[in-house]
């Protein structure tokens, strides 16, 4: 079975779980905090679109694995994975901002051989298999592609936010601000989708989870990018991650890291 044949039915994922997340938006929803330390929000809306994306893959795919941020993991050794993150940015979902998505990937032995990025209140859909990545929404549909950028000092860089790194990783990330020509905060990840549509250069984030990232990666790639940890390991796994439209930009900011 190819990765051809799941092309559908991700879409099923992704308009079932939009349907399942929308009556929940913008509404006076409760929010839980599953974090110790920091503030992780978690809301009925995160729950319930998992719990409709597992119900489906387990129904269609009872062999494949699972692994979701809300409900853990099922099968993960198995030779097809999928990875769901129900609400990326739920931060910005709870504060009425549509820079969230739903994240869908497909895993074949380890690696992320399709992601989507779905935004339902948008009505907008990143999709890519590594090699090629596109676009569907409002405005139709077009093939995503990165924009060249020679130097740091003609990139866009964009991160979440530095309040969520460690001391040392700020510290780290803040060695950009007098290099890149413009930093803007925000995004989750919609920064990534609009580095694959070519509009920012650079994105630095750390702390990730699979779930966060995983999607992310063959969108990247196919619209031909760069996603890597710091270290300028595979992405896949989470951690430290460092994304460019440019392989110059990307090498210049690897430097500079671990500089």
């Amino acid at each position: 079975m190819t990765v051809i044949d799941f092309t559908a039915f991700i879409g099923r994922l992704a308009t079932a779980s939009g349907e399942t997340i929308l009556p929940f938006f913008r509404t006076s929803l409760g929010v839980d905090n599953k974090g110790s330390h920091d503030f992780d929000p978690v809301t009925e809306a995160d729950r319930a679109a998992e719990a409709v994306m597992r119900r489906l893959i387990q129904a269609n795919f009872p062999q494949h694995g699972i692994v979701g941020e809300e409900f853990g993991n099922e099968r993960e050794d198995a030779d097809y994975v999928w990875v769901l993150d129900p609400i990326d940015g739920t931060k910005s979902f709870i504060s009425g901002f549509p820079t969230w998505g739903t994240l869908i990937a497909l895993m074949h032995k380890k690696m992320p051989v399709f992601g989507m990025m779905h935004q339902p209140y948008i009505g907008e859909r990143f999709y890519g298999d590594n090699g090629s990545a596109n676009y569907s929404g409002s405005a139709g549909q077009r093939r995503l592609a990165v924009r060249r950028c020679a130097s740091l000092k003609d990139a866009t860089l964009f991160t979440t936010s530095p309040l969520l790194m460690n001391e040392a990783d700020r510290a780290t990330f803040s060695r950009f601000a007098d290099v890149v020509r413009l930093t803007r905060y925000g995004g989750d990840c919609y920064s990534y989708c609009m580095l694959a549509a070519g509009h920012l250069d650079l994105v630095i984030e750390t702390e990730l989870k699979p779930y966060d990232i995983a999607a992310l990666i063959p969108i990247i790639t196919g619209a031909g990018g760069v996603v890597t940890t710091w270290e300028g390991k595979p992405a896949q796994g989470g951690g430290r991650i460092v994304a460019a439209g440019d392989p110059r930009v990307h090498e210049a900011a690897l430097k500079l890291l671990n500089g």
